[in-house]
């Protein structure tokens, strides 16, 4: 199986830090002197073997996404730990934009665990929300610190009914609900405390190894954003282009032979060869990095993108008519979209910002804000702004035409970002309706 790319997320304080550490030091990735250098006490801090930043090891919280890479004999693994704070949620959008799993904290001892009708912290909820947005395929919810509570068995069986009601509501898909004490250890990698909690499941590792990757839009019509443009300057070949066109493919399946249009010029053309990351010729799917020859010099730059050709629609009755030819990614001016908002500036209907697809940038204006999703209540809420880490419905007018589809349809082609004109932050994740 491919490497599991995961992140863990959560509100403040919840132990993901120490989850992920955990995660090293019982999978055995954590070499000696490494250990010997997160000692406070004479304890091992397992936080800060991701928790690296000086301002991080200050404060004792996370900051920015930290990376970190281990393997069993089964899987390797990439995980990414996301901030917890309400004013880092752009770095948690940013670490659950590309991962393949979630695993969301929750803290027992934070929650009014001996009521069965206990009310999940704001941002636990928000983040499982943000990955459901953001089409996360599994979410797992980590129970944690239950070995700190008087009744672990009541607290989760509570706990685990509170997440139930909310996903439910929320319409997430829960893949696993598991109890651990990521400080001790308890049902990360091993067995330790078997029935503990009352649970008798796989631990969260055996649930890791299980899950699968992100699917690839590999059936879909092929779409590939040109990210690089190589010129063969000593090449002597006249029967097709000199020209490679680099970038990772979007959708479908790349294959000599395969009729493209180049958006947004709309010249045609049949692709002539393709590389792949090493240079070897062959098919390339959706996910992996392609270089593309077409069979004629066509102009194609950075930010343009190279899409399957029209398909012609069934001929008329009368024999005057020419049957229309349908690009299977029309290009739209208007799109109907969700943001979460991420800048300290409010997002008012009429700002213009930059917006990126793929790799090209369009200015873009906010037509109107429909209403704003209420945190707590799930509710829509009518609004005429969207604050710093909100999420709602907007309209957006482009000045120019991008190929976007659902992000329910497609995860690249259906994402945008938009950045402030004058302070070129990344002001909001765009999911297109």
């Amino acid at each position: 199986m491919d490497a599991l790319k995961f992140i863990t997320c959560g509100s403040v304080d919840d132990g993901k830090s120490t989850l992920i550490g955990r995660l090293l030091v019982d999978s055995k990735a954590v070499l000696q002197d490494h250990l010997a250098g997160v000692q406070r006490g004479g304890e091992t801090d397992l936080a800060l073997l991701t928790d690296g930043l000086s301002a991080e090891r200050e404060q004792g919280i996370t900051i920015d996404v930290a990376y970190r890479y281990f393997s069993t004999e089964d899987r390797k693994f990439i995980i990414g730990d996301a901030p917890g704070h309400e004013q880092y949620t752009r770095n948690m959008v940013t670490a659950a934009s590309s991962a393949d799993a979630a695993v969301v904290l929750v803290d027992s001892i934070k929650l009014d665990w001996a009521d069965a009708g206990l009310k999940l912290l704001p941002q636990t909820r928000r983040h499982s929300l943000l990955c459901k947005l953001l089409r996360v395929p599994s979410i797992v919810f980590a129970v944690n610190k239950l070995d700190a509570v008087d009744d672990a068995a009541l607290a989760f069986q509570n706990i685990s009914g509170a997440l139930q009601a909310f996903a439910a509501e929320a319409g997430i898909p829960v893949t696993a609900i598991v109890p651990v004490s990521a400080l001790k250890g308890w049902n990360v990698v091993d067995f330790t405390n078997p029935g503990w909690c009352g649970y008798e499941g796989p631990t969260l590792l055996q649930i890791l190894e299980k899950l699968p990757n992100t699917p690839t839009d590999v059936q879909a019509p092929v779409a590939l954003p040109v990210q690089w443009v190589e010129k063969q300057h000593d090449s002597h070949v006249t029967s097709q282009g000199r020209r490679v066109f680099w970038g990772r493919v979007a959708a479908g399946s790349f294959a000599p032979g395969t009729e493209v249009q180049v958006f947004p010029s709309g010249q045609k053309a049949v692709v002539a060869q393709v590389l792949d990351h090493a240079r070897r010729p062959g098919a390339v799917a959706a996910g992996r990095s392609a270089g593309v020859t077409l069979d004629r010099e066509v102009d194609v730059s950075r930010g343009d993108w190279i899409l399957a050709a029209p398909v012609a629609t069934a001929v008329a009755d009368d024999d005057f008519d020419t049957p229309a030819a349908i690009s299977p990614y029309p290009g739209q001016k208007e799109l109907s979209a969700t943001v979460a908002w991420m800048d300290d500036e409010p997002l008012v209907a009429g700002r213009v910002y930059w917006a990126l697809h793929g790799h090209r940038w369009v200015k873009a204006k906010v037509k109107r804000v429909v209403h704003k999703l209420e945190i707590n209540t799930l509710a829509e809420e009518a609004a005429d702004r969207l604050d710093p880490n909100a999420i709602g419905h907007v309209e957006l007018l482009l000045q120019e035409a991008l190929p976007a589809q659902s992000f329910a349809d497609s995860r690249v082609l259906g994402a945008l970002i938009l950045v402030d004109t004058a302070s070129h932050k990344t002001s909001g994740a765009v999911l297109v309706n």
